[in-house]
Formats: C-alpha cells, sequence, structure tokens
C-alpha cells in the first residue's frame, strides 16, 4: 500500500503524519522526505521551453497518432 500526501513544517521543524486507518495496524512503514520546488515559474519556464522542443512536440504526435482511432471508437 502507498499513501502520498505533503506536509507543512512547523516552526520547530517538525512534521505530524496522521496514519490513514489502512496502516494504523502495521509495525513499520517507509517515511521519505522529499524537497518540494514550490517555484511555478521555473515549471512554466520550463513548459514554455518544452513547447517548442523538436523531440517533445514530435513525442506528443506520437501519443496522438497512438490514440487516434481508440478515440473514434468510444463515439
Amino acid at each position: 500500500m502507498t499513501f502520498e500526501k505533503t506536509y507543512e513544517i512547523h516552526d520547530n521543524g517538525q512534521i505530524i503524519i496522521k496514519l490513514p486507518d489502512m496502516f494504523r495496524k502495521k509495525k513499520k512503514v517507509r517515511v521519505i522526505i522529499e524537497d518540494i520546488e514550490e517555484d511555478n515559474k521555473s515549471k512554466l519556464d520550463l513548459l514554455r521551453k518544452a513547447s517548442k522542443d523538436p523531440l517533445f512536440l514530435s513525442d506528443i504526435e506520437d501519443v496522438k497518432d497512438d490514440f487516434l482511432y481508440s478515440d473514434k471508437e468510444a463515439l
């Protein structure tokens, strides 16, 4: 089972994790701490850059082509 949630860090450097019911009877759980970049400007810059990247655009076209007929089957 996997549970993922973003937590705020308190002023004292601690976080409080309230376990969901599915984990309450477990003896061990794995906790991974990952830094979350909250800089939306850098994400938007990367999206703008990707929108001009020939390889990315080619991949988008390939995916579009893959779903061309399956999309029509749903109609």
